[in-house]
């Protein structure tokens, strides 16, 4: 039996054969669009084990990005407070297990971050094991350093990182560390803290600290005494608050989360010594992954059907209404992935070459007679100074397009172009799976990866003969 609305609003029930009947023919009338993309803080996770020199990390990092509002948050602020009871038993307490943080409220506060509100982070006192006041205000910031030996635990808190470090460190010299900071340091006995570390620490290390390494982008051997990995994180860092500050900026712009593989497929088209072959498969699985991130910022209905074991499904329905529309010549090398995507889409071409010193010109152009109904997906690799998009995306407006219908698709993008077409056209998706750092002076895509035409077709590009034709 399921529960249905009556038109007067009230609840019914309806056998299950007759709510089958009326569940296949229910759709939704009103369509729902893609959440854009919030303005955001860029989260940086840093853990490991004691004393591996997570600290000695965030620092280091803090310090060479004088230049950004950073924010250091430790784990150890979210202990639970003991009671009178534990505090009693206090040898019997395990701090390194993942019940001992209050995971719920700092996933809470970094939520909150993450859409730009500020936050009360609990103040933590070793001594007495219980949080005191006053607590500490934190207001949202350029980049924010999450530290502790579990912050790599929760899948939701690994959810929000863009950047996840792992400091690793041999296990002596972090008992070392260990010892001197809890026995020399801060007075306590040295037998219990080695009883601690081999009843607690060690085995919770082993247990839930070490299986969180393979969560990790990157990995410090050496903790805070690498400074080349240091000095290379920074590096990083700066390169990837490059594409985050252009999503802040322009909340019509995509970015796809960037995975090992999907990085491992920019090494190699990105490669030199990259054959031909190589070049083209790596870009066909990179263009399919793009088109399908691309067709999930369509507009949809919700739709429910009932599934062959005789339950109802509520999910979505894709506007059917759209087309592609190439970029000629690279732009033609995303349309195979296209139509496996998009079974019998139609595809739209256009031909944009440079005219002399006046800029690009429109030499041909063959669009469905009916795109101005349509949802169009604008497909050219490469975005680079923007000229020839702007000129593509004009077209499609003065062919009655929305500008809100016109999602345009590539594998890289330059800073240069995205301010060219984003700021032209705010109500355009720019959907990309990476923003490379600047142009050079003969306004290619630094670093790039060449001239992605002659490179895909095995083709020269000044002495290729199009033959427009052939495509129709």
């Amino acid at each position: 039996m399921v529960i249905e609305m009556n038109s007067s609003g009230k609840k019914i029930a309806l056998p299950l054969n007759q709510c089958v009947k009326d569940k296949l023919s229910l759709q939704s009338n009103n369509a729902f669009k893609a959440p854009s993309s919030p303005k955001q803080p860029f989260f940086i996770g840093v853990t490991g084990g004691t004393a591996s020199g997570k600290t000695t990390v965030c620092n280091m990092i803090n310090t060479q990005l004088h230049d950004r509002r950073v924010v250091l948050i430790n784990q150890d602020s979210f202990y639970h407070s003991l009671s009178d009871k534990l505090q009693q038993k206090i040898n019997e307490y395990n701090f390194d297990h993942p019940d001992a943080f209050d995971t719920e409220l700092m996933l809470s506060n970094l939520e909150k971050l993450k859409r730009g509100e500020g936050v009360t982070i609990p103040n933590y006192d070793m001594k007495s094991r219980k949080r005191t006041q006053p607590e500490r205000e934190v207001n949202p910031a350029d980049i924010i350093i999450l530290e502790g030996i579990l912050v790599l635990h929760d899948p939701r808190v690994r959810d929000i990182l863009n950047m996840k470090i792992f400091v690793d460190g041999d296990s002596d010299v972090r008992l070392t560390r260990r010892i001197q900071r809890l026995a020399i340091e801060r007075g306590r006995n040295i037998q219990n803290v080695l009883d601690q570390y081999s009843r607690f620490v060690k085995p919770s290390f082993e247990d839930f600290v070490l299986p969180t390494k393979k969560y990790a982008d990157i990995i410090i051997p050496g903790g805070g005494d690498n400074d080349v990995a240091i000095d290379l994180i920074v590096q990083n860092i700066r390169t990837k608050l490059g594409q985050h500050d252009m999503c802040k900026i322009y909340p019509n712009i995509f970015l796809m989360f960037s995975t090992f593989q999907i990085k491992g497929m920019h090494t190699l088209i990105r490669d030199v010594r990259t054959t031909k072959h190589d070049f083209v498969f790596y870009s066909d699985r990179l263009i399919r992954l793009v088109v399908e991130h691309g067709l999930g910022h369509l507009p949809f209905t919700e739709k429910q059907v009932i599934t062959p074991t005789g339950s109802v499904y509520s999910g979505v329905v894709f506007c059917s209404r759209l087309c592609g529309v190439s970029v000629i010549r690279s732009g033609e090398s995303m349309e195979n992935a296209l139509r496996a995507c998009c079974k019998g889409i139609k595809i739209g071409k256009i031909l944009i070459h440079g005219h002399g010193t006046n800029g690009r010109q429109l030499v041909y152009e063959k669009l469905p007679s009916d795109i101005a109904s349509r949802h169009v997906l604008l497909l050219d690799p490469v975005l680079a100074t923007g000229n020839s998009a702007v000129k593509a995306i004009s077209l499609l407006l003065k062919k009655g397009v929305p500008e809100s219908n016109i999602i345009f698709l590539n594998l890289i993008a330059a800073p240069q172009g995205i301010n060219a077409v984003c700021e032209r056209f705010p109500m355009l998706k720019l959907v990309t799976s990476e923003i490379d750092s600047s142009l050079n002076e003969d306004s290619r895509v630094v670093p790039g990866l060449g001239e992605f035409g002659d490179r895909y077709f095995a083709t020269d590009e000044n002495s290729e003969k199009i033959d427009i034709s052939s495509s129709y």
